[in-house]
């Protein structure tokens, strides 16, 4: 297969037609993700765990799917995504008390299934509690193992370039009939 001598036999058009070809797919998953951000009111509607702290209930490479609607009240037992300041990937762990304040503000502990201590380690120096600001999400859905693809393509970032080098190239070179 020669990659380069492909794209000098074809003619000016059909290049220009597979390059809006791949930037039209582009654009779409882009457009379907952002709808996906409107209509879940999360700003990460799909996340994958990371880690074994949920286990049993989910597992490391597991795809979840978000909710996060700020008039649904969090309620002890769910399973909840939340960001911490000073770090940059999400948790996903499950409520395990709720602490309501006399004016309705609402704070929570989390801790991982699979931990033996809450979560109070992880929260920023000096927090105990998480806030509805620090919800990315509420877990609404998944897919068993879906995301070892992106947990694989970040621990081998040769293979991810490689992945989107034969990607770019079936859709620059993939003729229409």
């Amino acid at each position: 297969m020669d990659l380069f001598g492909d794209l000098r036999r074809m003619n000016k058009r059909q290049l220009y037609y597979q390059v809006l070809n791949f930037a039209m797919i582009v654009s779409s998953a882009l457009m379907i993700w952002k709808g996906l951000i409107v209509v879940t009111g999360s700003e990460s509607p799909i996340v994958v765990v990371l880690s074994g702290s949920m286990e049993p209930a989910f597992h490391r490479g597991d795809l979840l799917f978000l909710t996060n609607f700020q008039d649904d009240p969090i309620r002890a037992g769910e399973i909840v995504v939340f960001k911490v300041e000073g770090r940059d990937i999400p948790i996903v762990h499950r409520v395990i008390k709720i602490h309501e304040k006399e004016n309705g503000n609402i704070k929570f502990l989390t801790k991982g299934d699979n931990n033996e201590v809450d979560d109070r380690g992880l929260y920023k120096k000096g927090q105990n509690w998480l806030e509805k600001k620090d919800v990315v999400g509420r877990a609404r859905g998944f897919l068993p193992y879906v995301g070892m693809v992106t947990i694989i393509m970040n621990d081998y970032p040769k293979f991810k370039y490689a992945l989107l080098a034969v990607m770019g190239a079936y859709v620059l070179l993939k003729r229409e009939s």
